[in-house]
């Protein structure tokens, strides 16, 4: 047990950081030099950094202490805990690691896309494994526990609309309010898709009058369970059976292969699925759900 709780901190850390390193090039290597409306805490960090040079990471650490001690009744004191230990992971990537590297000062809609695409795996990395960055992510959280059928990258932008156009109306940059946009859009895609990706697979439907022997090929190319429905067809009303399975890529490239060659009469139908979760799989969920 104390192993697997050694192996599962790691993997915290790693994680965290990893993200975090994402979020802070984005930040400060491209959103930084590009002057650019972000969202959220970041977001108004940024304001207080052109406006007066506070650091970011710092400004944002400090602005997630109030909302982090509201929220530790609400969430939990190890997600707040492990919040903390990611916040000052940011801090110190974006005020005194990020600035060691150069930044991008070329084209800002290459630069939006840029951001945007860090922002989300970043932050996707971060939501994986139980944690987030604070501030608007706190709200997020909350929201997602009470309606987890809503996407978490939805939420997300929702959220984090009023302070792009906020910001982009105080520096009087509306180029910038619409690529602040962008980048929110951007970042809530790949939020989306990189969660959903790690949930995803395929599933086969196979028609067939050999469900047995089906049901044993499958076991013997990918030793993943199956279900056996009992249907009629359509035209004739002849019985045939239908054997649902669900696995990866390559599971279900080894099943289809395998059941044309030994039954050329089955008619297969392969589907991509959103989410599989259930015995052999592993369900990756974010806090709050």
């Amino acid at each position: 047990m104390e192993k697997y709780m050694k192996k599962e901190f790691g993997l915290d850390l790693a994680y965290e950081f990893v993200g975090n390193v994402l979020i802070a090039a984005a930040t400060y290597n491209v959103a930084v030099a590009s002057k650019f409306p972000l969202c959220g805490f970041n977001g108004i960090a940024m304001v207080l950094y052109r406006m007066f040079h506070t650091p970011i990471g710092m400004a944002v650490l400090v602005m997630n202490i109030i909302p982090a001690l509201i929220c530790v009744k609400t969430i939990g004191k190890d997600f707040v805990l492990k919040t903390l230990r990611c916040m000052i992971i940011s801090t110190i990537l974006i005020d005194y690691v990020a600035p060691l590297f150069p930044t991008y000062a070329g084209d800002r809609m290459i630069a939006a896309i840029v951001t945007g695409v860090l922002y989300g795996l970043g932050y996707s990395l971060i939501y994986v494994r139980g944690s987030s960055t604070g501030g608007s992510d706190f709200i997020m959280i909350i929201i997602k526990s009470y309606f987890p059928h809503i996407k978490t990258g939805t939420i997300t932008f929702l959220l984090d609309f009023g302070v792009v156009v906020a910001t982009g109306l105080i520096f009087k940059d509306i180029d910038g309010i619409f690529l602040g946009i962008m980048i929110n859009y951007i970042m809530a895609a790949v939020i989306d898709k990189t969660i959903l990706g790690m949930n995803s697979g395929n599933v086969a439907m196979i028609i067939t009058d050999h469900s047995q022997e089906v049901k044993l090929w499958i076991d013997e190319v990918s030793e993943r369970g199956c279900t056996i429905f009992h249907a009629e067809g359509g035209y004739k009303g002849d019985p045939r059976d239908v054997v649902m399975v669900a696995g990866s890529n390559r599971d279900i490239y080894n099943i289809r292969k395998v059941v044309k060659m030994r039954d050329p009469r089955s008619f297969v139908i392969v589907m991509q699925s959103h989410a599989v979760d259930g015995e052999g799989f592993q369900m990756t969920t974010i806090a709050g759900e």
